[in-house]
């Protein structure tokens, strides 16, 4: 058995409650911990599946092909589980996502957009003869597709895409172009040379008239020798500040034509002589995006987690200062400064799982509404994955950020994986919608329910609140309580969401436009959306605490991270609680130091807590934060993984350095 350090064994052996027990909980079941490593066992004991040399010393190009080598050995190991009746859907988020497979494939996949927007967005928008022709051969990956929104000149403002398809009634083909440089399609994952499909976003024209985006499925390579199709412009965009492997593409149209049948028709149609058939609704645009959302909802905690556990484990075996002069050198997890850093992104992790898993079960009933024509809960869904997946970017990038300087030096190296986790992470706060536009997406429900709880009308159930804290919000006396906690949550959003709208409406009154006043109102705005969506997580976390069917020590433990996550916002955003809820001066400095007591109630547990997670070694890939906390020996070893240390003296110093040293400068 591997030698552990013995800080780390001294954590485990004081943590008060069982571990085990918790990551039950956060699979689901016992059975489902159990299916869980045995697919990972599966996938990371492979010889193939392995890296000699860390990606960091290969080329962009060497780094691209390790990244296709692997990603096909991963789709035929999952085509023999499900050959042998052992694979499951699920199979593919486990080794796409951000655990399993952000340790398969360290520096992103190429393939990923095949399955996370190129099958989904055909399922979503294509008809039952679109979807039966195309995901059958997406499935059996005899053609591997992207999906081409973004261009150079548009990001999250998809109305002003360049890109053209123009119905050509006489030939029943659309015609696709660019315009423009800033027309072509930039970034899509695995365009760059991986994809010989894609489906293409691009301003419909028929019969003399723009009926706006529509999606279209086109082929940019040959099936047989994967040349560009003629009219294609194509290649890769370069490197990055991470996702290095994910191929990411341009892609320009020189007159490109493509059958009539090409265009995803479940919801808008172009009929043989060009007739344009609307839409019963614009709302279903929403699908795809909707879907990548609540899915990144969910990787970002897991990145989080993962930053976490090394955190922690890195916190308990690194000793350095003293507390006390007579003492020697302790650990670093017990300086407050230090658990000011850990523990609040500890209990954002959970807060951020449970977001993720209470979205995910919305967004599948609503879907399943959708097949049934009903439509109204689908704003409302659209209005919360928006803020939760910019605030749980927004959160984990930062937190990732946070805890690789809690780490010290040692947290700059590429072996402590905290650099490559922060560039996977931050680049969510980007990608499916920038966060800020998303965040005054929800705004723009919100100001709504505002409008609607003024006027008496029903909300959803996410939005109830705006009616109750109408009037009620600074009436009660402040109790340092979970319930106190949650109301002066949703006081504070139900103000700012109130000040926003009716600033906004001022603005309007003085004679601004509508659109000028709701620019000049946009940080209010996007502030509001935030406060909303952090009373969301708050709301959801204690109701999930309080439900818990679990032993009396962890449910213990679990509300004082849940408490800690409560009051850690309500002090970042004092100001606010102030302002808006029942909060007065006098009561923060007893918020400080209950922060303070739940470190002290945290901190015996704090290994246990990440152990919870059951993150293979493999997965976390990092020196300062494996199990068994040989923290300076396996630094040592990746330190000497460089080629700079294959052999005693480097050329360059016969070649530039022993000149210069005899040079007498």
């Amino acid at each position: 058995m591997t030698n552990i350090n013995k800080d780390l064994l001294r954590e485990r052996e004081r943590c008060n409650f069982n571990p085990t027990e918790l990551t039950y909980l956060l699979d689901g079941s016992p059975e489902k911990t159990a299916k869980r490593r045995e697919t990972e066992e599966y996938f990371l004991s492979d010889p193939e599946l392995k890296d000699d040399i860390p990606a960091s010393y290969l080329s962009h190009k060497e780094v691209y092909e390790n990244a296709i080598r692997k990603g096909c050995i991963l789709l035929r190991k999952i085509q023999y589980l499900q050959e042998q009746g052992k694979g499951e859907l699920d199979m593919y988020s486990q080794v796409l996502g951000g655990m399993l497979g952000a340790a398969l494939l360290k520096d992103g996949n190429p393939l990923t957009l095949h399955y996370v927007m190129f099958i989904p967005s055909i399922m979503g928008q294509g008809t039952v003869e679109q979807q039966g022709y195309w995901i059958s051969r997406a499935w059996s990956c005899n053609i591997i597709g992207t999906y081409a929104q973004t261009e150079l000149g548009h990001g999250t403002f998809i109305r002003g895409l360049e890109t053209t398809a123009t119905y050509d009634p006489t030939t029943r083909e659309f015609i696709l172009h660019s315009p423009t440089r800033t027309s072509y399609k930039w970034w899509p994952g695995g365009l760059g040379q991986t994809a010989n499909y894609a489906v293409v976003v691009a301003q419909l024209y028929t019969q003399g008239e723009c009926k706006g985006i529509h999606p279209f499925v086109v082929q940019l390579r040959d099936e047989e020798t994967h040349e560009p199709m003629p009219g294609i412009k194509i290649g890769e965009i370069g490197t990055k500040l991470g996702m290095n492997a994910t191929n990411n593409g341009f892609l320009g149209f020189d007159h490109v034509r493509i059958p009539r049948e090409n265009m995803l028709m479940k919801n808008s149609q172009v009929l043989e002589d060009g007739t344009y058939v609307k839409p019963a609704t614009d709302k279903l645009t929403y699908g795809t995006m909707v879907f990548v959302r609540t899915v990144l909802i969910r990787d970002v905690s897991r990145y989080l987690s993962k930053a976490v556990t090394i955190a922690i484990r890195y916190s308990a075996v690194r000793r350095q200062s003293q507390i006390k002069s007579s003492e020697p050198e302790c650990q670093i997890i017990d300086f407050v400064t230090q658990q000011y850093k850990l523990f609040p992104n500890l209990a954002a992790c959970y807060a951020f799982w449970l977001s993720a898993e209470w979205i995910w079960i919305m967004y599948n009933n609503v879907s399943a509404e959708l097949h049934h024509g009903e439509l109204e809960r689908l704003p409302e869904l659209h209005a919360l994955t928006c803020c939760l997946k910019a605030v749980a970017s927004s959160d984990s990038a930062s937190g990732v950020e946070q805890l690789r300087l809690s780490c010290g030096g040692h947290g700059y190296m590429a072996a402590s994986n905290l650099p490559a986790t922060y560039g996977l992470v931050t680049a969510v706060c980007t990608y499916e919608g920038e966060n800020t536009v998303l965040l005054l997406q929800t705004a723009r429900y919100l100001v709504k329910a505002h409008r609607q709880a003024m006027s008496g009308q029903n909300l959803t159930p996410t939005v109830q609140y705006l009616s109750t804290m109408a009037n009620a919000g600074k009436k009660r006396p402040w109790r340092n309580t979970l319930t106190c906690i949650v109301v002066a949550h949703q006081a504070v959003a139900a103000g700012k969401i109130r000040l926003a709208t009716e600033n906004m409406d001022q603005r309007i009154k003085m004679g601004e436009s509508p659109e000028d006043a709701w620019n000049h109102t946009s940080i209010e705005l996007m502030q509001a959306a935030e406060a909303h969506c952090r009373a969301f997580i708050v709301a959801r976390y204690i109701e999930w605490v309080k439900k818990l069917t679990v032993s009396h020590e962890l449910q213990q433990v679990l509300q004082q991270l849940c408490e800690t996550y409560a009051i850690y916002w309500v002090l970042q955003r004092v100001g606010d609680f102030l302002r808006f809820s029942c909060l007065v001066s006098k009561d923060v400095p007893v918020l400080q130091r209950r922060l303070e007591d739940l470190f002290k109630e945290i901190r015996p547990n704090a290994v246990g807590l990440v152990d919870a997670f059951d993150i293979r070694d493999e997965i976390i890939d990092s020196a300062l934060g494996a199990y068994d906390g040989n923290v300076y020996e396996r630094l040592y070893s990746a330190a000497m993984k460089s080629p700079l240390n294959q052999e005693s003296v480097n050329k360059s110093f016969h070649l530039y350095l022993k000149s210069l040293l005899k040079s007498n400068l």
